[in-house]
């Protein structure tokens, strides 16, 4: 090949610029120099080499060309091979993981079918953005799997008090997206705990001991819809098919799977992954996120009933999270979070927020009760036994020192 070099300054830093015609109706290859930002053309070459045929210059270049475009079109390949081989050997892995546990276990013998004796009232658990796998070190909230064990042990205790107050049997645990925490940010990637993929496994527990214990006094009807941070892809989706490609999906069909057979307790599964309606104490209620809900939640609520109403459902009541914040309406309750204040919600919005989840009490009568249960403080609570599955997947404690200082002194 010709040592081909820029006229103007020698340099043989240069890219190919595409083709130019000349007045003279000849079609030329044109350069741009890097170093002097001269652009110019294979004619201009000829001044390096004179002795050589024009022609055989433009044959040189041409498979010049076509053998960068060849090494070019070997190095994407390569690259994406690579990237296919290590998503494959990961989505192998999870699978492998997945047949293990689902293979291992089967709970439907440790169930109980409780007797409803012409209930009154049934329950509903709220549980909403619980963001497992997150990991939060601030001076006013810690979070981690441990803690979030403790959380949910406390959530499920004090509903109980209060649901067997009212003599009820029947409890809807209703799970309304963000289960797992988001990894699509590099802020929230350096404060997980393991992976997502493994993160799912942990979850699976916690809520597999949540509702074990609920069952052990109630029947349980379990429902889900996704939340936005536990979507698989980088988007936020609303079709059928990418609203399912979601962590979320993932626990609530592995839980079903798990609890195969039961007794006592019972999965509802919804043509709709964003959008469920469920009867309660023969009232409609409708579970969603909540990021599909725009400006005032009051208006946005109404606006989402009529589209209903339009279809012929009269919903009564709607439930949801999305905002970290509890909001208990007449016609709504916004759930808060299992997490509590982040490094987002402290730092970067300014709001002030603690642990908390609803539940809510629905009478055969016109009448709903609704009541949040603040699960900030977990001193004296045993929480769930995760140990095994926190060693098996590596997951990190949020234990590093917080080295914030509120206040200095000044001395004079």
């Amino acid at each position: 090949m010709l040592d081909i070099k820029c006229p103007r300054c020698s340099s043989r830093a240069w890219i190919y610029r595409g083709h130019k015609r000349l007045k003279d109706g000849d079609d030329v290859q044109l350069f741009y120099c890097k170093d002097c930002g001269k652009t110019f053309h294979d004619e201009m070459i000829l001044e390096q080499f004179p002795e050589v045929d024009l022609e055989l210059l433009r044959q040189n270049i041409r498979l010049e060309r076509k053998a960068q475009r060849f090494s070019d079109s070997n190095r994407i390949e390569r690259r994406a091979f690579r990237e296919y081989a290590r998503l494959d050997n990961a989505t192998s892995e999870y699978s492998q993981e997945l047949i293990k546990l689902l293979e291992k276990y089967n709970l439907a013998e440790f169930t109980i079918n409780h007797n409803s004796y012409n209930d009154r009232a049934a329950g509903i658990i709220h549980f909403t953005d619980a963001h497992f796998n997150e990991l939060v070190n601030l001076t006013i909230n810690k979070y981690d799997f441990t803690v979030a064990s403790k959380r949910c042990k406390l959530l499920v205790d004090e509903a109980r008090q209060y649901f067997k107050a009212k003599n009820i049997h029947n409890v809807l645990f209703a799970m309304t997206g963000d289960l797992l925490n988001s990894d699509r940010r590099l802020d929230e990637l350096l404060n997980e705990a393991t992976n997502r993929s493994k993160a799912t496994f942990i979850a699976t527990r916690i809520i597999e001991l949540m509702l074990l214990d609920l069952n052990e006094d109630f029947n349980v009807i379990v429902a889900n819809v996704t939340g936005n941070e536990s979507r698989v892809q980088k988007d936020v989706a609303w079709s059928n098919i990418l609203a399912t490609d979601n962590y979320d999906w993932t626990i609530f069909n592995f839980l079903e799977y798990l609890f195969e057979g039961a007794k006592g307790i019972h999965f509802l599964r919804s043509a709709d992954p964003l959008e469920q309606v469920v009867k309660v104490g023969g009232k409609n209620v409708l579970l969603i996120h909540g990021h599909q809900l725009k400006g005032n939640p009051d208006v946005a609520i109404a606006r989402l009933r009529g589209k209903y109403a339009a279809r012929g459902v009269i919903i009564d009541f709607v439930i949801f999270g999305h905002l970290h914040t509890a909001l208990i309406g007449d016609t709504f309750a916004r759930g808060s979070s299992i997490v509590g204040a982040n490094e987002y919600s402290d730092k970067g919005k300014g709001f002030i927020s603690r642990a908390s989840q609803n539940i809510h009490i629905f009478y055969s009568h016109d009448r709903i009760d609704s009541i949040k249960i603040d699960l900030q403080d977990t001193t004296g609570i045993e929480g769930y036994d995760i140990k095994r599955e926190l060693e098996l997947y590596d997951a990190k404690p949020s234990d590093k020192k917080d080295i914030l200082s509120v206040t200095y002194e000044v001395k004079i």
